[in-house]
């Protein structure tokens, strides 16, 4: 085995011991690193593992979609975490990576299944449902690129909400110092003195406040 074959293997191991603590303490991966709660004995996390970690967590939600749409008679829940595991970074790596062959993600995932899955029948399962991926990828080569087309788009919309948002707190923010600077020429002014009149009780006093709405997720396009 090379070098950078044996780099990778070990990278896809990282990978995968990352992915599955992820599932069993219901934390994002990258949560999991960036509190250290996520402790690798082969030492220090390549660039590679790191990459791919990162990529199947922004892609998660289409990863699991696919992984379902082909998975016959099984729920993403039911299966065994580190087969599960497995399948995420693999189907990452043949929807998402140009610098992998999808034969190679495929034969890469059954060895991590015969080496670490939770059934024995973990490799024949894992290369089943690869297999079916990579034949539907095969007959819609655009499924992905049309979902990454749709992403461009949403964040473009996002940015020009942002834009918009900016502008309009900008404008309040003007309106609010015109405002005071109204009522400082006020209060300079004697002939517009008038008696303090003392503040009514505030009925509402204590209420908790109004929260900020938070913006909508857009929904994942499924395949």
């Amino acid at each position: 085995m090379g070098s950078k074959q044996k780099e990778r293997r070990d990278g896809r191991i990282m990978a995968v011991q990352i992915l599955y603590t992820s599932e069993v303490q219901g934390k994002k991966p990258l949560d999991l690193l960036n509190e250290g709660l996520c402790l690798i004995e082969e030492g220090p996390l390549s660039d590679f593992s790191l990459a791919a970690v990162r990529g199947v967590q922004e892609n998660q939600a289409k990863i699991d979609d696919c992984l379902q749409s082909i998975s016959e008679n099984w729920t993403l829940s039911r299966m065994p975490m580190v087969d599960l595991a497995v399948l995420r970074l693999a189907a990452y790596e043949i929807l998402f990576s140009d610098d992998v062959p999808v034969s190679v993600a495929i034969n890469e995932a059954v060895e991590l299944a015969k080496a670490f899955g939770g059934e024995d029948e973990s490799p024949r399962f894992v290369n089943g449902v690869l297999g079916r991926l990579a034949r539907k990828l095969e007959e819609d080569p655009g499924m992905v690129a049309a979902d990454e087309a749709d992403a461009a788009a949403t964040d473009d919309a996002a940015a020009v909400a942002a834009a918009a948002d900016a502008a309009l707190d900008a404008d309040m923010a003007d309106a609010a110092a015109a405002a005071d600077d109204s009522e400082a020429d006020a209060a300079d002014d004697p002939s517009s003195r008038r008696a303090e009149i003392p503040s009514l009780p505030n009925n509402c006093e204590g209420a908790p406040a109004e929260e900020t709405p938070a913006a909508a997720d857009v929904p994942e396009t499924t395949c």
